[in-house]
């Protein structure tokens, strides 16, 4: 049945059906908040307090090396480095925007020194365009999908808060210690709170927590080359890492690279080395490899996962890694001088207890990451089926209810 699918959509060109609006130049967005989102090229990049249009929308990159399409749901203001898509038939949008990701903007280019979509090389684009029933049903399926990734992302974004939050109050801020020193109720469970001590030393520290990095994690130099390992193994380049986030979607194989690589064991800390990439640091889901500019860490001396990847990840500690050869061209950590500075070291037991009130939230926020890579890739599967026609949207409703 998927051929009778075919014929009911309409060979047409994108200039058939929709313009590109020209954006418009803006100040201030990026340390603004707003009730308007601000677009750019490559997506969201800010905040505004008026709109240039009203939402549903779809803003298409018109220039820069890479051309991203983004849809938004609100009122929203576009830059003049993009354009929106604005319909001249009876289109839904959020269709529109998943056929533009099909199509790829990227693979638009006029062949000018700086790549660029031109309206006009967008306009001949050919597409098919099945009737507005089925626009509504591809878009709502693949949008389903869509809104249960980013939940699962923003799940996996407040457990790393929480755990972190935790982190900061115990072994930063040193709340239950100044609560003990100063006779105040410190909010745990008794038999926790008598886990830790009651006074600091002269070092600012609680007395017997002063300690070093390498007394908390040791840097693993397994080095490997591409061909030696399964052409499948994952990969992971800095460009693969998010700032600020612990979570991992793995984004590349083996297969796709050439030069020498780190090995790493599912559970590593990986920590980018190079300056403009601080703040890449990001738990290992899988066995892979890894660029060499990414440090690979695992716990020392009995120290908990949970405990190395929250302290080798802490602001602090990053910021005092990038202190390391400063004014050369490209600064890199330097594990030499990482591994002396000075951080906080419990007792095993505080150790202990932290790690039973964190570990279950990595353990969830890896499974939740795990489950929006898993999405995602029904997703990417069935796209082009969907947008080809070569699929029916029953059959695709049926795969994703199973899913």
């Amino acid at each position: 049945m998927g051929w009778l699918k075919i014929l009911f959509q309409q060979p047409a060109k994108w200039g058939d059906i929709a313009t590109l609006a020209y954006g418009k130049a803006l100040s201030g967005y990026s340390g603004t908040r707003g009730r308007v989102r601000v677009y750019g090229t490559n997506g969201p990049i800010g905040w505004h307090n008026e709109a240039l249009w009203t939402g549903p929308g779809v803003i298409v990159g018109r220039k820069g090396a890479y051309r991203g399409v983004h849809y938004a749901s609100e009122p929203y203001w576009v830059i003049d480095t993009a354009y929106s898509l604005r319909p001249k038939v009876d289109l839904n949008l959020r269709w529109a925007y998943y056929q533009l990701k099909y199509l790829d903007v990227n693979n638009i280019d006029d062949g000018s020194p700086i790549p660029s979509t031109t309206r006009d090389a967008f306009y001949v684009q050919d597409l098919l365009l099945p009737p507005r029933e089925d626009q509504d049903r591809v878009a709502n399926l693949l949008s389903l999908l869509d809104e249960k990734i980013d939940l699962n992302r923003r799940m996996a974004a407040t457990l790393e808060e929480m755990a972190r939050a935790l982190f900061k109050s115990w072994f930063v801020d040193f709340d239950p210690v100044r609560a003990k020193a100063e006779g105040r109720d410190s909010g745990l469970p008794a038999e926790t709170a008598a886990l830790f001590p009651d006074q600091f030393g002269e070092d600012g520290f609680p007395v017997g927590w002063s300690s070093t990095a390498e007394s908390i994690g040791r840097s693993i130099r397994e080095q490997v080359q591409p061909g030696e390992v399964d052409p499948d193994t994952p990969y992971v380049g800095l460009e693969h890492i998010q700032k600020r986030s612990l979570a991992l979607d793995v984004g590349g194989r083996a297969e796709e690279v050439d030069s020498q690589k780190a090995l790493f064991k599912r559970g590593d800390l990986l920590f980018g080395k190079l300056r403009p990439y601080f703040h890449k640091v990001a738990v290992a889901p899988v066995d892979g490899i890894c660029s060499t500019d990414i440090f690979v860490f695992r716990p020392e001396n009995g120290v908990p996962p949970t405990y190395l990847y929250l302290a080798f990840s802490e602001d602090g500690f990053v910021a005092k890694a990038s202190g390391a050869q400063e004014g050369t061209r490209m600064p890199r950590a330097d594990w030499g001088f990482m591994r002396k500075l000075t951080m906080s070291k419990p007792e095993s037991q505080i150790l202990t207890a932290f790690d039973n009130a964190v570990m279950p939230m990595m353990d969830r926020l890896l499974a939740t990451v795990a489950e929006a890579k898993s999405l995602a890739s029904i997703r990417d599967t069935l796209l082009p089926k969907l947008i080809s026609g070569e699929l029916r949207v029953k059959d695709a409703e049926a795969a994703v209810e199973a899913a």
